[in-house]
């Protein structure tokens, strides 16, 4: 058994800024678990607790839609919150160009792992990346001043050569994921 999930992993470049924007909002002081850049990725899928028999469904099943799509350009803009700046829960950085192939990939991809037992998100997909969670309102006021600062802002783009399934450990110091397969896209 295992716990694994279906990502696109980003460039060292945006990692880095990702980092700098972080280190600005925790100078907020708010009570934030923020996500580690280097454990930050692009979910498409998350699979929970699987048998590791399962996993070349899983391979057979993410070719077609992803090597079906030809190279694209994503280019990762805005930040806001789920569900939303008033109740920031979740703070993340959202997507611009680009933003629709990775919805059409991930609703293909939904349509196939149904063939196998995963049921569909019951909620629609939003592509963002999370940069961590409030854990209580602590900081808030602050931390959503800081959040508005980059709600407009560019990140960065990059191009979008594969999918990858990851292995998630988790561990009391967080989790480290191992990735298990690349798909590239365009084959």
């Amino acid at each position: 058994m295992l716990r694994s999930f279906l990502a696109i992993e980003l460039p060292a470049t945006i990692l880095k800024r990702i980092e700098e924007v972080q280190k600005d909002l925790k100078s907020s002081r708010a009570d934030v678990r923020w996500v580690s850049p280097e454990n930050i990725h692009l979910t498409l899928k998350f699979f929970g607790t699987i048998e590791e028999s399962i996993i070349e469904s899983i391979i057979k099943l993410t070719e077609g839609p992803v090597q079906g799509t030809s190279l694209f350009f994503l280019k990762i803009q805005g930040m806001g919150a789920f569900p939303n700046l008033k109740n920031p829960r979740v703070i993340w950085m959202g997507f611009q160009e680009g933003k629709e192939m990775i919805v059409a990939i991930q609703k293909q991809l939904e349509r196939e792992f149904e063939k196998i037992g995963f049921q569909p998100e019951d909620r629609p997909f939003h592509p963002h990346l999370t940069l961590g969670r409030m854990r209580s309102n602590r900081g808030k006021d602050e931390l959503v001043r800081g959040m508005e600062r980059y709600r407009e802002e560019e990140f960065g783009n990059f191009q979008v050569e594969k999918v990858i399934l990851f292995k998630s450990d988790l561990r009391p110091t967080g989790p480290i994921y191992t990735p298990l397969r690349e798909i590239r896209l365009g084959r």
